[in-house]
């Protein structure tokens, strides 16, 4: 992609998504960015939980926490909020979220340039307002990378996501959950905070688990507090003979653990972007989801899903209630996929 020469130093506003898996894809605009704009600088606005991430991206200059609740208006507040950063002198603003009130901030801020999709009437509050073509953009980084390219553009290439990891960081993870890295690990993520729909059976992640167990391996689970319940039916499954880290990590935490396994098995979610972006070889498991338009992104990433009539339905749910898109997805079929030594 070719390079802005405009000498300008650029100051960019980034209004950041609310989920895991898409702030990890929005790396990649951030790189386009950088690669566009030679020394600019990137601050990215977002929930608290995803300083983490935005820590192990190179590119992002600041992370500022969004104090603002999802789907709370608060128009006076979010007014407030755009008036103390007019002081920032930010010359561009992405907005990535396509609803009014993620706009509202970059507005009341009045940043030169607002970037973003039409989505939610936002006519007024963006200048450079795009109408997605879903047809087109079908896949949700694309979407991101478009906005930093002229009108109409359809990228057809983008950087990965890449998050750098500090080993000592790492270090201070494993000694405080007493763990070991003498044998090679497994590491299964079987939550969606999505919905049921997107989760793997418990039974199906624990006959993998005791398999690679057998070989020699360990398995370690990880997933937030939503995901404690499952992580502990697949403990009872296997015996407790797993390491079961779902709650009790953080998510800085949990990037840093993650970075030392060899190879990893998730349901579409937001640690599959994670576990991507990490370089990690990732076996992706798709049900009701569709594997076209959030595919990890990762040359060695394999993915799996049975490309069922009903599927992708996107239900939370599955509508028929039988959810044969991931019983039917067996465990051999996953043991395939992985090495049998590190």
């Amino acid at each position: 992609m070719s390079q802005n020469n405009n000498n300008k130093t650029e100051k960019i506003l980034i209004i950041g998504p609310s989920w895991v898996g898409d702030m990890v894809m929005a790396q990649s605009l951030f790189k386009v960015l950088v690669e566009r704009y030679p020394g600019a600088t990137i601050d990215v606005m977002a929930p608290n939980w995803s300083k983490s991430l935005l820590e192990r991206m190179p590119e992002v200059s600041g992370a500022l926490e969004m104090p603002l609740g999802h789907g709370q208006l608060q128009i006076g507040l979010r007014k407030k909020l755009g008036r103390s950063l007019k002081s920032n002198a930010y010359t561009q603003a992405y907005v990535l979220p396509n609803s009014l009130k993620s706009a509202l901030v970059p507005f009341f801020a009045k940043i030169p340039k607002r970037i973003g999709y039409i989505g939610e009437l936002r006519w007024g509050l963006l200048n450079d307002a795009r109408k997605l073509h879903k047809k087109q953009l079908t896949k949700t980084v694309q979407r991101f990378v478009a906005l930093a390219m002229e009108k109409g553009t359809v990228p057809t290439e983008w950087p990965y996501p890449r998050l750098e990891i500090d080993s000592n960081l790492v270090q201070t993870a494993v000694v405080k959950h007493q763990l070991t890295t003498e044998r090679p690990i497994l590491a299964i993520c079987p939550g969606a905070e999505y919905g049921p729909a997107k989760r793997w059976p418990e039974s199906h992640c624990a006959a993998v688990a005791k398999e690679k167990i057998q070989q020699g391996w360990q398995v370690w689970i990880f997933g937030s507090e939503k995901d404690q319940q499952v992580g502990q039916e697949i403990q009872q499954l296997t015996g407790e003979h797993c390491e079961d880290l779902t709650g009790k990590t953080s998510m800085a935490e949990a990037l840093d653990l993650m970075s030392l396994a060899q190879v990893v098995v998730s349901n579409d979610s937001g640690l599959m972007h994670v576990a991507a972006a990490l370089d990690k070889p990732v076996v992706a498991l798709y049900g009701s989801s569709d594997p076209k338009f959030t595919p990890p992104l990762h040359d060695e990433a394999k993915i799996l899903t049975l490309n069922l009539e009903c599927s992708p339905c996107f239900k939370r749910e599955c509508p028929l209630g039988h959810l044969d898109c991931l019983n039917n997805l067996t465990p051999d079929m996953v043991l395939a996929l992985l090495p049998d030594e590190a």
